[in-house]
């Protein structure tokens, strides 16, 4: 029997682009997100605008891709802000960029650590922020990320059902801690709108209220 999740993966099934990014992130060992998950994302920041949008965790690019695309949905272009700390992943990144027809301008990869990044991006300067990067550091992001946002933008948390993770017992049982801690930041932050989205690994979502 085919499960909820498979079919909702299923509804829109990748490209040769995204599969051959897909494929390169399965060689270099970096997830990639779910195709349920992805097309959240695209309906994200097409729904929201989005011009200038905030990656925290590159991988192989397969997220990007799909922000990248929303981002092109409403015809205006932008850039999207990839912050990852292996060049590895930057490379296989850029070339899933590229194979898709994104100009190189339509990008900017940082490389280096999200906590040390985002206090140097423009506060209130950006339509959405997503986050795939380390869930012991989700708290940090949480609080840098939505002073990025400007009045309706949308923050986004990859892997907030925690499946699968890899690891100790230690250190999964301190990812877990820091995703719940997040989702209860989240539900009870006044400047934002959240929802739990039951695609992929969980995906939880909020838009930043006019306060």
């Amino acid at each position: 029997m085919t499960s909820a999740a498979e079919t909702v993966d299923d509804y829109l099934p990748d490209d040769d682009v995204v599969l051959a990014a897909r494929a390169r992130a399965a060689e270099l060992g970096c997830p990639a997100v779910a195709p349920s998950t992805g097309a959240a994302l695209r309906f994200l920041a097409t729904t929201v605008g989005a011009k200038a949008v905030v990656e925290l965790g590159t991988g192989a690019g397969v997220s990007g891709l799909y922000l990248l695309r929303g981002m092109a949905g409403r015809g205006e272009g932008g850039v999207l802000t990839s912050i990852d700390i292996e060049p590895e992943f930057h490379r296989a990144a850029r070339l899933a960029f590229r194979e898709a027809g994104f100009p190189a301008g339509s990008t900017r990869l940082i490389l280096g650590r999200a906590v040390d990044v985002l206090p140097r991006l423009t506060t209130g300067g950006y339509d959405m922020v997503f986050v795939d990067a380390a869930k012991v550091e989700y708290a940090h992001y949480f609080e840098q990320g939505v002073q990025l946002l400007r009045p309706g933008g949308v923050i986004a948390f990859n892997d907030v059902f925690g499946q699968h993770r890899p690891g100790d017992r230690a250190r999964r049982d301190a990812e877990a801690t820091a995703l719940r801690d997040v989702a209860r930041a989240v539900a009870l932050d006044e400047r934002l709108m959240p929802a739990l989205l039951p695609v992929g690994s969980g995906l939880l979502a909020a838009a930043r209220l006019e306060v």
